[in-house]
């Protein structure tokens, strides 16, 4: 299968640190790779709604849903550019997750199925030096991608708080040339790495 990326930028700031670290990733990709960019605090999605006691959710057929649904579903390759905000996925990425919830509950799509096997990637910018301060970001979406089958290519960490600080970060701008070079694992939740080690 042709790969075909998704970068989904998830900043309320245009041009950001973490935008501009994806770009530099992206960048290094062979040229007949399909690459499209959607900007996800300018294509907003609706608040999600719970539905899954109640009844079925319904392909959406127009608007950002739509939009964001059909190359989501398009794409071999998923990369979530989030800052790092309260040390976490921003608002704009926590949503377009929380659809995911309904694109699975909605009857004829196969959500899950269409995912499995594809890869997540994340990148983020983050102020503190101390890079243990981003995993609750980067277990959500190791998680995520564990509980729909999916592989996890990892999340490519950079510095920086002002806007162009991340492109003084060299070993940041180094990772990046390799990141999405090489095969990624197949997702794993926490518990199953702990039984993988403990295993006699």
């Amino acid at each position: 299968m042709t790969r075909r990326f998704l970068f989904l930028t998830g900043s309320t700031r245009l041009d950001g640190n973490t935008e501009l670290l994806a770009r530099r990733a992206a960048d290094q990709l062979p040229a007949d790779v399909e690459r499209r960019w959607i900007d996800l605090a300018r294509h907003p999605l609706p608040e999600f709604e719970d539905l899954r006691h109640d009844s079925d959710h319904t392909r959406p057929t127009e608007g950002n849903a739509r939009l964001l649904l059909d190359a989501t579903l398009a794409a071999t390759d998923i990369v979530i550019a989030s800052p790092l905000y309260w040390y976490t996925l921003s608002t704009p990425v926590k949503r377009y997750l929380d659809h995911w919830s309904g694109w699975l509950r909605t009857p004829g799509l196969d959500f899950k199925a269409t995912l499995a096997g594809r890869t997540l990637w994340g990148v983020t910018a983050l102020a503190h030096e101390e890079r243990e301060v981003a995993d609750p970001l980067i277990g959500a979406l190791n998680n995520s991608a564990a509980y729909m089958g999916m592989r996890f290519g990892g999340v490519l960490l950079g510095n920086g708080s002002k806007p162009g600080d991340v492109l003084r970060d060299t070993e940041a701008l180094t990772r990046a040339k390799t990141f999405f070079a090489r095969e990624a694992p197949f997702a794993r939740f926490p518990y199953e790495q702990a039984e993988a080690v403990t295993a006699p």
